[in-house]
């Protein structure tokens, strides 16, 4: 008989298969994690940049894929597909980005505090970077360490676990004990050539946004993204990470923590609030990235704080602007506009008024709490 056509039921039967074929999340998960834990990272600009967009390509086909099948089911049908897709492109996105590491991961866990921008199907797989991200094999890390302390770690400790225990978007951490000495210590490794993925990283975003060049807003955007590549170069300065802990060391004391009568939740977010304010304002130190993976909440009440590599100094500038702009708080709305237009480092002759507006009502959100009258609720969805 003389070939047919393929029908339009076969050709969705050629689609990607679903679900219920496929391995559950978990075990794609635990795939995942172990294969990325022996992949070394890329480093190479045009490599870094395709891995980005072949992502794209591979997410929009799902999303294709899922809009096909879409036409020709019920409503629940759809909307279960749907999530299925979404879970599948979060899990993608997840190993793309924990192969990718350094800002690229950073990105991720970003997405995963924003629920609202993203599906919740990815805010709760990318949530996973800031406590299971994939660490690196040993192997690919002991001639980096041999290179930086000269000797192997056997050598250098009485014990050396090399499994790491936590892992992050820059480096990862194993426990160790000092040579001749009971002193239990944290042993942080920068993944190799993390730095150099930063630039590159950076050099690549900084080309696609090269078409707004031409808008006003150039200069204040390369202001802005000067500061961020700076922090992020900060964030591999680990001599600088070390001093910025022994700053933080000074502005708490054994034993010193927070005991009010409110509830256990109630009772750290004052712990948490209490330590960025004391760090800022007493020690003039900012510390920058208060994402949930860097809180530990100690058995014996206390708040522990780790990760101290995205951190800002004030300058005298900056406690400058503070005083000005938590006055204009309790003045004038004209003093808090021209507050709002100095940290923005826009013209005041040549300010949109639309861009105004915008910055007001950012800013109204961010001080809604402080003037509410009683509790505030932080974890209210409206407010969020």
């Amino acid at each position: 008989m003389p070939p047919t056509s393929p029908t339009l039921a076969e050709l969705i039967d050629a689609l990607p298969l679903d679900a219920e074929q496929e391995p559950s999340a978990d075990e794609q998960l635990r795939e995942l994690l172990l294969d990325l834990a022996h992949k070394p990272v890329p480093t190479g600009r045009l490599t870094r940049l395709w891995t980005l967009g072949t992502l794209q390509a591979k997410i929009a086909a799902a999303y294709l894929a899922w809009w096909i099948r879409s036409s020709y089911g019920d409503a629940d049908e759809r909307d279960r597909s749907l999530n299925e897709t979404h879970l599948k492109a979060a899990i993608r996105l997840l190993g793309t980005m924990g192969y990718m590491r350094g800002a690229v991961m950073k990105v991720g866990q970003i997405l995963a505090n924003y629920p609202d921008v993203v599906p919740d199907e990815f805010a709760d797989i990318l949530g996973r970077l800031h406590f299971e991200a994939p660490p690196m094999h040993f192997a690919l890390l002991r001639e980096l360490v041999r290179n930086e302390l000269g000797r192997e770690p056997d050598d250098l400790f009485d014990e050396f676990e090399i499994d790491a225990f936590a892992a992050a978007s820059l480096g990862q951490v194993h426990r160790a004990r000092l040579k001749g000495s009971r002193q239990e210590v944290a042993v942080k490794i920068q993944y190799p050539k993390i730095a150099k993925t930063i630039r590159t990283d950076m050099a690549n975003f900084k080309a696609i946004i090269a078409p707004m060049r031409l808008s006003g807003d150039w200069d204040n955007l390369m202001a802005q993204f000067e500061d961020v590549r700076r922090m992020l170069d900060l964030e591999v300065d680990y001599e600088a990470e070390a001093e910025n802990m022994r700053i933080a060391g000074q502005a708490f004391e054994q034993g010193d923590e927070v005991e009010p009568t409110q509830q256990l939740r109630d009772r750290h977010g004052h712990q948490i609030a209490l330590s960025c304010l004391r760090l800022s304002y007493g020690f003039h130190l900012l510390y920058a990235d208060p994402h949930p993976g860097n809180y530990f909440f100690m058995p014996d009440g206390r708040l522990g704080l780790i990760d101290f590599g995205c951190c800002h100094h004030y300058t005298e500038d900056d406690l400058d602007y503070m005083t000005e702009v938590e006055l204009a708080q309790h003045g004038s709305q004209e003093a808090m506009r021209q507050a709002l237009i100095r940290a923005a480092d826009l013209n005041p002759q040549r300010c949109d008024p639309e861009h105004l507006r915008t910055l007001e009502r950012y800013s109204d959100w961010i001080w809604e709490p402080i003037h509410y009258d009683g509790p505030f609720d932080f974890g209210n969805g409206d407010y969020f």
